[in-house]
């Protein structure tokens, strides 16, 4: 497998995501309320899954040895361009983090900046995963040798064993502890 594969394959969760990101601006839109606890674990996956996860990797591991590359001027104009849109959409999902800090003390909110940013982010991420996976992977991957592959796909597993995996397990165990202490 590519290193493209398992970044494809995050993909394909992030636009579920993103998608009820775009079903939970209408909702806003027609009711005018706002769900903070989903809104909540929106820009949890943001941060976590969509963010330090994904574009970890991609910045970390793959765009860093792709930037020791005799890439095209083309190739590293559309790379920068995917980076700068992983910087937009850090900014917007603490903007949005920042906009339910007046919902979490029960005060009245900036509900359609809330729409907007939803919105936004989800205009955002479609168009980012079409070209990465239509444009610029398939490119990417040429400059890439076998071997290189095959350790990024190892560095890949090794990134995602010390980040997300201890994350969800403590995520888990909180879960669990809120719902034993209702009974």
């Amino acid at each position: 497998m590519l290193p493209a594969g398992p970044l494809m394959i995050e993909h394909r969760l992030i636009e579920r995501a993103v998608s009820l990101f775009e079903k939970e601006s209408e909702v806003i839109s027609s009711t005018g309320e706002v769900n903070l606890p989903l809104l909540s674990d929106m820009v949890d996956f943001m941060r976590t899954y969509a963010d330090r996860c994904h574009h970890g990797k991609e910045e970390e591991i793959l765009f860093h040895l792709l930037e020791t590359k005799d890439m095209t001027e083309e190739h590293r104009i559309m790379m920068t361009k995917l980076v700068d849109d992983h910087h937009r959409s850090r900014a917007l999902t603490t903007s949005l983090n920042d906009l339910l800090i007046p919902f979490r003390q029960g005060e009245q909110g900036a509900v359609e900046e809330v729409i907007k940013i939803l919105q936004t982010l989800s205009v955002i991420y479609l168009d980012h995963i079409e070209r990465e996976d239509k444009h610029f992977f398939p490119v990417a991957m040429k400059y890439l040798s076998k071997e290189e592959c095959d350790t990024m796909l190892d560095q890949f597993k090794e990134f995602d064993s010390k980040l997300i995996h201890e994350y969800y397990k403590m995520e888990v165990g909180r879960i669990k502890s809120t719902l034993e202490a209702k009974k």
